[in-house]
């Protein structure tokens, strides 16, 4: 897409975080926007700001786990503003994932599967028929992450399951919209290519009571700035990106039509090089270290 002025972008997990960035970079291309969150306040928040800015922009209280929810909010959109030509799917958590994989209570599982994969499967199946229908240009990008979409953090096996998924989801939407000649075009967006200073290590405070931890955790969540102090602790400084850089190359991939939204960085590039040369070998790869 390389015309966004009047066209019309649904943000999920729009609130905070990459998606709040996302919605401040469209309202710059003049983008009408309908911003989703299960986070009311914060929704209300967002909105407001980026009305005073002068954006035309409409929020939904949305549960992106729940496919109702999510036609809700595309007849919100369709209603407000007639049609739909960018979707994010952008709406993600994070379980603290203290133990191993065979520990891990199944509802961090259904918790991080319902929102970063089915939030995404919902959005597909709520919106993409009503985006052929119109026939005009459009786009729809899916959230992955380099954990699971181009290489696994082995800390972090359910994150890396969901986003893992999402990337073949996105790739099999991506050759059947080809296939079909259609004008809307799908992308899967790798945020980074440093740790985001996103809200995503918070994300426990939106985890619905469906969703109870059934175990108590052994280690307190993580925060980012943990994060970072345990890397310097350990003779490292981690880099960070912010979500503002993260929606300028969203953009930037939208008006070039990349299917890969991954920006650059020669550390990323190494760690896929290196895991693409094991597979070749056909030998494990190595464990991606973090500092």
């Amino acid at each position: 897409m390389r015309d966004f002025a009047g066209k019309v972008a649904v943000v999920t997990g729009g609130a905070s975080g990459v998606g709040r960035a996302i919605a401040e970079r469209l309202a710059r291309e003049r983008m009408r926007l309908v911003l989703a969150d299960v986070e009311g306040p914060a929704l209300d928040g967002t909105v407001a700001a980026l009305r005073a800015g002068g954006a035309e922009a409409l929020g939904v209280v949305t549960d992106v786990s729940r496919f109702e929810s999510v036609q809700a909010l595309e007849q919100a959109a369709v209603a407000a503003f007639g049609r739909v030509h960018v979707l994010c799917n952008n709406a993600g958590v994070g379980a603290h994932e203290d133990v191993p994989v065979w520990e891990l209570p199944l509802s961090d599982w259904r918790w991080t599967l319902d929102v970063n994969l089915w939030g995404v499967i919902h959005g597909i199946k709520a919106f993409v028929p009503g985006m052929l229908a119109h026939g005009e240009e459009g786009h729809v990008v899916n959230t992955s992450s380099g954990n699971g979409g181009l290489i696994v953090i082995p800390t972090t096996p359910i994150y890396a399951t969901s986003k893992s998924a999402v990337s073949a989801l996105t790739e099999a939407l991506h050759y059947q919209l080809v296939g079909l000649g259609a004008k809307l075009r799908a992308s899967v967006l790798y945020p980074g290519p440093h740790i985001v200073a996103s809200s995503i290590f918070t994300a426990a405070r939106n985890r619905l009571p469906r969703y109870a931890r059934e175990t108590p955790q052994v280690m307190p969540p993580m925060t980012l700035d943990a994060i970072l102090q345990l890397a310097e602790a350990a003779g490292t400084r981690l880099k960070t990106t912010e979500p503002s850089e993260v929606a300028e190359h969203l953009v930037d991939g939208l008006r070039e039509d990349r299917y890969f939204i991954l920006p650059p960085s020669e550390e990323g590039d190494r760690r896929v090089r290196a895991r693409m040369e094991a597979i070749l070998a056909r030998r494990t790869p190595e464990p991606p270290r973090l500092f």
